[in-house]
């Protein structure tokens, strides 16, 4: 396989599950939000979060103007939100939200968890930067909602199974929802 072959190589990450989230902050000109799946924890001390965002977005471009954002670690309830936060259009209208206490960007309104956040640092990282928040602020809605998995192009859910002949446990994606195709 070619080195430069960027569809294989996304195919190959495609077996990687991630989390799906909604990056949100408040500009002069409302709202502004995207999906971003390649959120990740960075440090406990001091509080540090990360995720990349595309270099050519106008979304992030508009966050990175703010200085802060709130991430909005999305439910398996919420897969028609994430459609919406992935398409064209304004992507709040007839959204319920509420503001981050720190950064005042849209706190999405059922999301099992969110970490308000301000900009530390942005590092160039090819065509994407990596951008680390110190978080601000967070909070869990509770155990009982669970998080929206992207794997192989298709959203699911998390279910605990038991694992091999000892009765360890672990974790799977389960039954996908949609194809990603349904959240551009």
């Amino acid at each position: 396989m070619a080195i430069s072959d960027a569809e294989a190589f996304r195919e190959c990450l495609g077996h990687f599950p991630t989390g799906v989230t909604v990056v949100t902050s408040r500009t002069s000109d409302g709202p502004v939000g995207f999906v971003v799946g390649s959120f990740f924890s960075v440090s406990l001390d001091p509080l540090l979060v990360g995720f990349a965002a595309g270099r050519n977005s106008y979304t992030w471009s508009a966050i990175k103007r703010t200085g802060s954002f709130c991430v909005n670690v999305l439910g398996t309830h919420q897969l028609e939100l994430s459609a919406r936060m992935s398409g064209p259009g304004d992507r709040f209208e007839g959204i319920s939200h509420g503001d981050a206490p720190v950064s005042g960007a849209p706190l999405l309104d059922g999301v099992p968890a969110w970490v308000d956040c301000t900009i530390d640092a942005i590092h160039p990282a090819g065509d994407h930067d990596l951008v680390v928040g110190r978080v601000e602020a967070f909070d869990v809605a509770g155990d009982n909602l669970e998080p929206l998995i992207f794997h192989r192009r298709l959203f699911g859910g998390f279910v605990q199974v038991q694992g091999g002949s000892n009765g360890e446990v672990g974790g799977a994606v389960s039954g996908a929802a949609t194809d990603e195709r349904a959240a551009s």
